[in-house]
């Protein structure tokens, strides 16, 4: 993610359970500039588990993109970052130091590195020493209300030798309850001189400007504000570079993207895994959409790319008689 060198400005985030390679294709197809897969963990990695290869796969155009490792020990991420170097073609590495799920925190991985900026630091080396690609990490404001230390996290991560750095502004303890924190993602860039991306509570074109204008970070990093709506880069696109805002995508639109999303998955993760991931993903599509709680039901019960057709043969059919309607 050298933001400066390649004018990076809108990063799809990293987040485990949605960014994988198809929605990550359908991201870049409406303007994200730079995306990251699902986190893998390093010592599943280094034991040649196949899920995890498969997580850090990317799309035959993919690039610039980056894998990102989970891990707390020094020595197995030195060796997963690697291995990660040796079977992908990734641009560079990101390190999760922000996640705050709590199997992952117990296990003294993921945001709970923020408790130890030493260990950290010796993670970022390890890692950048055994790779031949860029290192960055993503962490987040600190641990709790009473433990933040995003600022002196991020000199330790410079210090260490990561590139650019990604800070989401929320603590362990909130997850991702509350407001996001900007002006501590303002402190951190003023800080440090690798590149900054601001992460956290980004859910409009506006969105985007303010966090930017806010924070004089280098790039913003979308999460949640893209799961369904995919859109919000073209439109953060336009917001950025001061061209009129594109309309938003009807509901046909939306319906199409989210077959088509789960027909590419199924090219890559399998019919079954495809559509299971696809009741989220498509519940996500049509938020806002009259009787979308009726469809949601329905899409719960997709096991199939057969059924998920007919689900969108009655969405569609509904769409029209409600254009109808309209029309009387």
């Amino acid at each position: 993610m050298e933001t400066e060198k390649n004018n990076i400005r809108l990063v799809l985030a990293p987040m485990a359970g949605v960014t994988d390679a198809a929605f990550r294709k359908i991201c870049r197809e409406q303007g994200a500039q730079a995306t990251v897969t699902e986190m893998v963990s390093s010592r599943a990695l280094m034991m040649q588990d196949k899920k995890s290869l498969k997580l850090m796969e990317l799309g035959a155009d993919e690039s610039p993109a980056a894998v990102q490792l989970f891990g707390s020990d020094p020595v197995c991420m030195g060796e997963a970052a690697a291995k990660v170097c040796s079977v992908s073609r990734c641009d560079w590495i990101d390190i999760n130091m922000g996640c705050p799920m709590g199997k992952i925190v117990s296990a003294g991985d993921g945001s709970a590195l923020m408790r130890d900026p030493d260990l950290a630091g010796r993670i970022i080396e390890s890692v950048r020493k055994s790779s031949d690609r860029p290192v960055t990490v993503k962490f987040r404001k600190g641990l709790d209300s009473g433990h933040v230390n995003a600022v002196e996290f991020a000199k330790v991560c410079e210090a260490a030798g990561a590139a650019a750095i990604a800070v989401h502004g929320r603590t362990t303890a909130q997850k991702y309850s509350g407001t996001a924190d900007w002006d501590i993602i303002g402190e951190v860039n003023a800080a440090v001189r690798v590149p900054v991306a601001a992460n956290g509570d980004v859910f409009t074109a506006r969105d985007a400007v303010r966090i930017l204008s806010r924070t004089g970070a280098d790039a913003v990093m979308i999460a949640r504000g893209a799961m369904g709506y995919p859109w919000l880069f073209r439109e953060a696109a336009a917001a950025l570079e001061g061209r009129e805002i594109p309309a938003p995508p009807d509901y046909f639109e939306r319906v199409g993207t989210a077959v088509r999303q789960t027909r590419m998955a199924a090219e890559s993760l399998g019919e079954k895994t495809a559509c299971l991931e696809a009741r989220k993903h498509l519940a996500w599509y049509l938020r806002g959409m009259p009787r979308a709680a009726f469809f949601r039901t329905r899409i719960m019960s997709v096991s199939t790319l057969a059924d998920l057709e007919l689900v969108e043969r009655d969405i569609l059919d509904f769409l029209h008689d409600e254009e109808r309607r309209r029309d009387v």
